[in-house]
């Protein structure tokens, strides 16, 4: 068999795999939650953005005079290596979880601790020394570190999809010119209507997905104002007096820069979702266009011999197994797949 350590909380005991960087608390929520099968350690972002937010607070925790030198270097170093992604197969808890997302947090104590121990000397679940509780969620709730650590994720995601996006616009533009005297019939209800140019097509596509790339834009300054250091509701219990403004510029340098600001209410910053709404219909409203635009494209590729067939998609793949030569427009149809997701 192999080696166990034993971890305690206020509902007993389990024995946990010794070489595990989780414990008893993630332990438990796996075995509540084994709802969706994806580990919260699927979700990079997530998990690079809560290590960062961990490695912040305990800079802010040392910096108020609460956490001791040995201590914050040991989770800073320990919280940097989360964050690059070096234990994300230890993230065990399920995606979707009861708790409003206390088992998130809890697994990301516990694997910081005892990679913490692990660094200092001692031994995993030697919690006498470095406690997932005491030390690395010092000064914080779940009800601050999620959102704080979800927002920046978001901030994360969201700039990695503008990226795409301006490379899909520009594609679009280069091709709105390269088509801008190729004549084309344009149609209203998939009826003949008027004349108009490819370009002009093409260039429709192009301002379409620059608007959304502005609307993403306008979110990011939304997702910027956190609530970390507002603790359990926002009274900011147990948090020390400037701990809040510490912690949320320590996380601007650990984050490059990014705009991030103290709510100037926190109790209702840390009730309000209003922002996580706003991301999720700018997200549904880029959904739409992409799958407007793959729609269209499909239909004006149809045929070759039986369809409109007014223009050719590049061949990325066969598109049977019994009917030689034909090709699918697949790369439209995953994106209205993901689109539809």
């Amino acid at each position: 068999m192999s080696a166990m350590r034993l971890e305690h909380d206020l509902v007993g005991e389990i024995a946990i795999p010794a070489g595990a960087y989780w414990g008893i608390h993630a332990a438990r929520a796996a075995e509540n939650f084994p709802i969706s099968g994806v580990p919260i350690g699927h979700y990079r972002s997530l998990i690079r953005a809560l290590a960062t937010v961990k490695h912040a607070a305990a800079i802010a925790n040392h910096k108020v005079g609460e956490l001791d030198l040995a201590k914050r270097d040991l989770i800073v170093a320990a919280s940097v290596e989360v964050a690059q992604g070096q234990f994300d197969n230890q993230f065990i808890v399920d995606a979707i979880q009861g708790g409003a997302g206390t088992s998130t947090n809890m697994n990301a104590n516990e694997v910081i601790a005892n990679r913490a121990l692990e660094l200092g000397g001692w031994a995993k679940g030697d919690y006498d020394h470095i406690h997932p509780l005491n030390d690395v969620n010092m000064s914080q709730s779940t009800n601050d570190v999620y959102p704080t650590a979800l927002k920046l994720a978001l901030i994360l995601e969201i700039r990695e999809l503008i990226t795409a996006m301006e490379y899909l616009r520009s594609a679009f533009t280069a091709k709105a010119i390269e088509f801008k005297d190729v004549i084309k019939m344009g149609r209203t209800q998939l009826q003949d209507a008027v004349p108009m140019t490819l370009g002009q097509e093409f260039a429709s596509y192009s301002r379409m997905i620059m608007e959304d790339i502005q609307r993403l834009q306008e979110v990011i300054p939304l997702l910027s104002e956190i609530n970390l250091g507002g603790t359990a509701i926002g009274t900011q219990l147990n948090a020390p007096a400037g701990y809040a403004q510490m912690a949320c510029a320590f996380l601007r340098d650990l984050t490059d820069g990014m705009p991030l600001t103290v709510a100037t209410d926190m109790v209702e910053a840390t009730q309000d979702t209003g922002v996580f709404v706003m991301v999720s219909g700018v997200i549904k409203r880029t959904a739409v266009k992409l799958s407007k635009i793959s729609n269209d494209l499909r239909l004006l590729s149809s045929g070759p011999r039986a369809g409109l067939n007014e223009i050719n998609l590049p061949a990325r793949q066969a598109g049977s197994s019994i009917m030689p030569g034909k090709v699918n427009p697949v790369i439209p149809e995953v994106v209205n797949q993901i689109a539809f997701a």
